[in-house]
Formats: C-alpha cells, structure tokens, sequence
C-alpha cells in the first residue's frame, strides 16, 4: 500500500461515468426535437444566447423546410413577435396563409410594388440614414452597368441621393418617400454625361416593363407574418429583387424595435443571395447589426458546398450560436468537420441518417438530435413539401 492520496476532479469523474449527456434545456425554450443519447427533450431560447442567430444545413429531403417550420409555428402560436419569410421556392404560402399571414408575390407579373427608396428615421440607429440609404441605391445601380460603378458614378449617385431626399427628410420623414423614377428625374438633370449614362442604365428598372421596385409600395405590409415570394424573380431581376427585399425586411424589423417587438427573418435557400456580392454584403450587414433590433435570423439552405466558397459565409457560419446540422453529403462533412470542429463520432450523426435527423450545434455545445413529426396531421401536411404528403 502507498500512502498516498490523489484528488479527483469532478470533471474527471465525469469522463469515467458511462451515464454522462450533454443537454439542451432552457425555460421556456422552443422545442427542437429529442436528445438521441438520453432521449430528453431539447428546447432552445434563442434570446439567451451572444446572438440567437440560427442556420439550418442540409441536402435536399434532410428536413430543413420541416423544422424551421415547426420553429416558425411555436413562434407563431406562442409569443406576439413579427415574422418575415423571404422565400425564394414558394414552400411557406400555404403555412403563412393558415397563420393568418399574407403572402406578398415579388415578380415582374405581379400587381404588387416594393419602394426601393422606402427609408425609416432609425436607419443607422438615427445619426446618418441617408447613408446606409445611399448604400443601398450604390447597390441596385452596380448590377446595371458592365463593369461597376466607377468613382465618378458613385459621386453623381450620392449627390442625386441627397438631393432625392432632401424635401422628405426635411419634412420629418412624413408623406410618400421618393422613388426610383424620382431619382432618375434627377439624374437627368446633372450636367454629367455619366449621370444621363446612369438614368439611361435604369430606365428598364424605373419606366420600363421591370418597374416593380421603382413605385410607392401598394401594399400593407404589417401583417405579423409577411412572406415575400420571390420565385419568379429571373435572373436579371433577382439581383436587385434581393436587395430590395432585404431592405424592405430591415425597415420592418426598425419599426418593430421603436415598438419594442422582437422580429424573426426566415430566409430559405440563402446560398442565393450569395451569388450576388451585392445581396451578400447587405445579408452579412443584416447578419451583424439585427440583434441590437430585437431581430433574429434564421437561414436555411442545401448548397452547403457554394455557400462554404463565400468567405463571408463561413465567417456567419462559424460565429452563429445556433446551428442544425442533418443529414450532409460527404464533401460538405468535411468542410464542416474543419469549420465547426467535429469529432468523427459526432459526424456519425449526419451522414446517413433519416429526415429530422442530425447534431444541434448550440453555444459551442454539440447534440445529436432526433425530431419525428406525427404524419397523421394537417399541420404536417401543411408544412410538408414531399409530393403527396402536401394539404390541397
């Protein structure tokens, strides 16, 4: 016998006891399926985390659609918070619509018009508006020319911004804010043949038959659940479309802070906005400064591989708090394993496995996850995208 005693931590203790699981349960958080170890529920308050940012990540089939519904339904049924969708496939109409929500269709077809000069006094937190607004008109002109803006252009843009403005800000932000055709009349005006070459760029956009974001906005867009559907964007539409949209969400979610509302942004297949840089900075400046405006962001998408070829993205990515990983084709494993420091037993848990299944990556804690809905139901029916299983 050695006479000799050694401390044994608690935490070493742990390591040796075979009944150890991590859990996820917060009061009065929202259910995100069962823990596959313990087989404990596992509920989530966003609110308490350093951002309730969330991504959900998964090849087509693996339930993404399902379960952000299933959030965007507790949400809907439980608190008095807003909840904007911008939905790029069609899939959240029909569930929108039996919330009692509206369905706004963004396309070139559609009677609806989106003001892109729509601006609230609380941009910037109320010091410079007009600056992120001038930001944004930058945005919707840089896809118009062959190879950017040029600084001469950026110049004229700014000054026909201001002046645009001038008469509503002066106003108290009171009245119909400008438009787009307003701000080609100005540009017409200058004596720069770059400022005619701009309103030349933009006449498609603003008189012309693509004229939808270049109106007062016709509609009301203060139903506490609004989805803009913009499936029918086409290409030469959808990089300014995007934009538009955003900002047009950004404007909602300032409101509601000056209301003292919490807002959830659901954004469906948010690789696409990555395509464009323009859309993609604009998502990353919402991304940064929507949790001070009581905002709360949620992305959804299977094109993990395009969307890890942004850095931008796997900077959201690895700085989220709240991830749902299911099921992943091998090579996005991979990128991910690396990204969010997966251990080969846990990768177990997304490949391979059934719908509603995989690992929630929760305040640096990862769980493996089980959340099978009863099918038996016309709520499932409603949030089902499977050809078959669909509410006609």
């Amino acid at each position: 016998r050695i006479h000799a005693l050694r401390t044994l931590t608690t935490e070493s203790v742990a390591v040796l006891m075979p009944f150890k699981a991590q859990e996820l349960n917060h009061t009065n958080g929202i259910y995100y399926g069962q823990n596959a170890v313990s087989g404990n529920m596992i509920r989530i308050d966003r609110a308490q985390l350093l951002n309730g940012h969330s991504f959900r990540l998964g090849v087509s089939g693996s339930g993404k659609s399902m379960s952000a519904k299933e959030e965007l339904v507790e949400i809907a049924l439980r608190t008095k918070d807003d909840i904007l969708i911008l939905d790029p496939e069609s899939e959240f109409g029909q569930l929108v619509k039996a919330l009692g929500g509206e369905v706004l269709p963004i396309s070139p077809h559609s009677s609806i018009h989106l003001n892109a000069l729509d601006i609230d006094r609380a941009y910037d937190e109320g010091k410079t508006p007009l600056v992120d607004k001038v930001k944004l008109i930058l945005s919707v002109f840089e896809p118009l020319t062959e190879n950017g803006l040029t600084a001469k252009q950026r110049s004229i843009l700014d000054r026909c911004a201001r002046l645009v403005y001038r008469e509503y800000i002066r106003g108290g932000y009171r009245g119909a804010p400008p438009t787009l055709v307003d701000l080609r009349r100005i540009l017409l005006e200058q004596p720069e043949a770059e400022a005619h070459d701009l309103a030349l760029a933009s006449e498609l956009y603003t008189t012309g038959s693509l004229n939808i974001f270049a109106h007062q906005t016709n509609v009301d867009t203060g139903a506490r659940i609004l989805c803009y559907d913009i499936r029918e964007l086409d290409e030469q539409l959808r990089p300014v479309g995007m934009v538009v949209t955003l900002d047009a969400i950004f404007n909602r979610v300032i409101q509601n802070w000056k209301k003292g509302k919490t807002t959830w942004v659901f954004a469906d297949e948010f690789y696409l906005l990555f395509r464009y840089q323009y859309s993609a900075d604009f998502f990353y400046k919402l991304w940064k400064r929507i949790r001070k405006y009581n905002g709360l962001i949620t992305g959804l998408t299977q094109n993990v591989d395009e969307l890890l070829r942004s850095d931008t993205a796997r900077l959201m990515l690895a700085n989220s708090e709240f991830l749902i990983l299911l099921n992943q084709s091998a090579t996005d494993r991979e990128e991910l394993a690396k990204l969010l420091h997966i251990s080969d037993t846990q990768l177990g848990y997304i490949t391979d496995v059934p719908a509603g299944c995989g690992l929630i990556r929760c305040g640096g804690q990862l769980v493996p996850f089980t959340n099978a809905f009863p099918q038996n139901t016309d709520l499932y029916r409603l949030m089902s995208t499977r050809p078959g299983e669909m509410l006609n």
